[in-house]
């Protein structure tokens, strides 16, 4: 009973990593802890490199550098106000689930933090998939009040994996 997580792998660090696993963990544990079911749902994630995703961070943020997660949801599912829940989708049919957006995630800027921080590159691309996720179901961080709320939901989420919390 798991996500159906569509991992498109662009630069081959991503498959020797396993993302396509970590994704589906972090993707079913998150889904789990904020009371959705575990099936019902798909993504896709792409594993690329600093240069494609410097080029996407161009093309929809209007900052052409790289940066570790990008997420676009398959529609706006932000709370109507500032440190709300927002408003998380239903599941769909096994033969038809709820598409909840794409996310693109960088080989060579998420290697880099993991080792600036001292943390296990699996323990922080954890991390940045269920941040991906929670984009993709309506949490922001530009407003403090729901920065407050996302990072608290990913601790949480995060806690169940026995990842540490990476706010702390």
């Amino acid at each position: 009973m798991e996500p159906l997580v569509d991992t498109v792998i662009e630069d081959p660090r991503w498959e020797g990593f396993g993302l396509p696993d970590v994704a589906t963990r972090a993707c079913t544990a998150a889904l789990v802890e904020l009371g959705l079911p575990a099936q019902g749902f798909t993504l896709c994630l792409m594993g690329c490199d600093d240069a494609h995703i410097a080029q996407l961070n161009a093309d929809f943020r209007g900052k052409p550098v790289p940066t570790n997660v990008l997420s676009w949801p398959s529609e706006e599912r932000a709370a109507e106000f500032a440190g709300e829940v927002p408003d998380l989708p239903e599941a769909g049919p096994a033969d038809d689930p709820e598409h909840l957006g794409d996310i693109a995630i960088a080989w060579e800027t998420c290697a880099a933090e993991a080792e600036a921080a001292g943390k296990k590159m699996d323990a922080h691309v954890t991390h940045l998939v269920v941040h991906g996720l929670l984009h993709l179901l309506g949490y922001d961080h530009i407003d403090d009040m729901d920065a407050t709320l996302m990072e608290t939901t990913e601790a949480r989420i995060l806690e169940t994996m026995g990842v540490s919390d990476p706010y702390s």
